[in-house]
């Protein structure tokens, strides 16, 4: 494979710097299901990512750097370097927490409810000048420097954080070739109607800059491409690449020290049928009107008492917004209800965990009887991939037809219509009470199907495309 030189462009960047117990500078990896995909890139290509300092001490390393690109390397050793974008507090907090956050990813799920939301005022309007579009300023000007060190590396941006940045690229490199991977929906035009239409504009104009535009599904693709000629009359080639999963490094957290130990815990105190659900505590996961049909399951089959529960493992985000912390309460409310309406002394069937811990919830993947993945809307939903994958137990997914997942593995998996508690409830039961031969042949079909469709391909197919599509143009 040869070494191409890259420039990747994300909010979020493949490493954080804090400070260690002693003081010493110290690099973690970054979060997110982002860093892990794009892994491949940084070990088989010649990679300068740029992304934002969002830590303290982020921004003492941008500080002591210039801004220049630092070199950094893999935990397999793969060298590349690393640029961080330091924006001033209220710059940031106006770009990430109120446009980027508190409304494209709303718009984006279709989390809002018209009738009383959104409402855009002045405080909207100075956020998305003096925020999200100096902010994308701001990356497209790295992105600028960086290819005048490097004119024939291409640009391959990520998600709806940086819009606008293709645009202005574009206007000073108009012969770069760029990508743009969106992680979330695409929702339907109308819907985008909902937002000012300068602004929308200006979000389809620059996503239309890129040579290429990618989504998970055909479902986002299509939807993106009604947008751009109902809205801002532009266009772009757009493509689908649905993501996957490092299947080795799943083989081998299985069996790791941690998902062991998590796992025994997990064991010593499950009931003979388990249903977990793995997600962060954002809205549109819909982790409430899950825990409604696992009530309404309980409700209808009585015979399911002290046999069943749910372990729900949910990772804390966005608590800075007020619309997430509401949330979580909303979440501990609906448990707490649950376990009161039907728990007994020797019995809870809710067992809620709210907590960052990944070892943990690859321990969960490894014991479920059913999966449950139920999200309002969702670009790809790795879970409903991974937990296959390491499980056990011949383990059922019941899968929202609203998640990317859906379109790959949803022939195997009990399809849920997320408002519909009614059906999830029936759909809950029927996994929980599927036979053993059935239940074995989704099982394998999925764990073959991923296995085949790793995240390698995923990052190459998408270089090819720009391969071919660069030459054409030139």
């Amino acid at each position: 494979m040869a070494r191409r030189k890259l420039i990747v462009v994300s909010n979020r960047g493949p490493v954080s710097y804090g400070r260690d117990d002693d003081g010493a500078r110290v690099a973690r990896r970054g979060g997110g299901g982002l860093v892990t995909a794009l892994r491949a890139l940084l070990e088989h290509h010649d990679v300068t990512w740029i992304a934002s300092a969002l830590t303290d001490e982020d921004r003492a390393v941008a500080a002591e750097s210039g801004g220049e690109p630092m070199p950094e390397q893999t935990r397999a050793g793969s060298p590349y370097r690393l640029r961080l974008v330091a924006h001033d507090p209220l710059t940031f907090d106006r770009f990430y927490n109120v446009v980027s956050n508190g409304t494209l990813w709303f718009l984006q799920h279709y989390l809002w409810g018209l009738a009383w939301e959104p409402s855009f005022g002045p405080e909207f309007r100075a956020a998305w000048h003096e925020g999200y579009v100096h902010a994308n300023e701001a990356f497209a000007a790295a992105v600028v420097e960086e290819l005048d060190r490097e004119p024939q590396a291409a640009v391959s941006f990520h998600d709806y954080h940086l819009y606008l940045a293709p645009g202005f690229v574009r206007e000073r490199r108009p012969d770069v070739r760029m990508t743009h991977f969106l992680h979330v929906p695409w929702p339907e035009a109308d819907y985008w109607r909902a937002l000012p239409a300068d602004v929308r504009r200006a979000i389809l104009q620059g996503v239309c800059a890129n040579d290429i535009v990618g989504f998970h599904t055909e479902r986002w693709r299509s939807n993106f491409a009604q947008s751009c000629k109902a809205l801002a009359a532009c266009s772009t080639q757009s493509a689908v690449y649905p993501i996957g999963i490092d299947a080795a490094e799943f083989d081998a957290l299985r069996e790791s020290e941690a998902v062991l130990r998590e796992e025994a815990e997990i064991t010593a105190s499950r009931p003979e049928l388990l249903v977990v659900r793995v997600d962060r505590t954002d809205p549109s996961k819909n982790i409430v009107r899950g825990f409604r049909a696992f009530a309404l399951l309980l409700e209808r089959h009585p015979e399911l008492a002290g046999r069943v529960r749910m372990l729900a493992l949910l990772d804390p985000s966005r608590q800075a917004l007020a619309v997430y912390s509401d949330y979580v309460a909303a979440i501990e409310r609906e448990a707490r209800s649950v376990n009161e309406r039907f728990g007994t002394p020797d019995w809870q069937p809710v067992d809620l965990r709210i907590d960052d811990n990944f070892a943990q919830s690859v321990a969960a993947y490894k014991q479920f009887d059913v999966l449950f993945v139920n999200p309002v809307f969702d670009g790809m939903n790795l879970v409903a991939k991974e937990a296959p994958l390491v499980n056990r137990r011949d383990g059922v997914v019941v899968l929202s037809e609203n998640a990317g997942a859906f379109e790959e593995i949803g022939r195997w998996t009990m399809r849920v219509n997320p408002f519909d508690l009614v059906e999830q409830a029936e759909a809950l039961y029927e996994a929980l009470t599927l036979p053993a031969g059935e239940r074995r042949r989704r099982a394998e079909a999925i764990d073959t199907y991923v296995r085949a469709h790793g995240v390698d391909a995923w990052t190459e197919t998408q270089l090819a495309d720009l391969d071919r599509l660069s030459t054409i143009l030139s």
